[in-house]
């Protein structure tokens, strides 16, 4: 099993957590990136596109800069938007044991 395969079964936590959440989508939302001068799409969720704007800030980078770096480093085992989503969930993670 893939490493970066997504489970399309929603638990019951996750309707919990998620589905009874005012004003929280779990649908991505699909924006535009320019990587190294070349534009592309990218389908996120809205927590996802939050945290990233927030960590470039954090960084003092522009989004599309910080996108660049993470498409470069990611391989090709894994999309894009999986690689966003597991560089926002390693850089809280490491925030926390900090």
């Amino acid at each position: 099993m893939s490493l970066y395969r997504c489970n399309t079964v929603q638990t019951e936590r996750q309707t919990t957590l998620m589905g009874n959440t005012p004003g929280m989508n779990g649908r991505p939302k699909k924006r535009s990136l320019t990587l190294r001068g070349h534009r592309t799409s990218v389908s996120l969720e809205d927590d996802f596109w939050h945290a990233l704007r927030e960590i470039a800030l954090e960084k003092g980078r522009p989004i599309n800069a910080l996108a660049a770096d993470i498409d470069e480093e990611r391989g090709t085992d894994c999309g894009l938007a999986s690689a966003i989503r597991l560089y926002v969930l390693r850089y809280y993670r490491k925030a926390d044991a900090a």
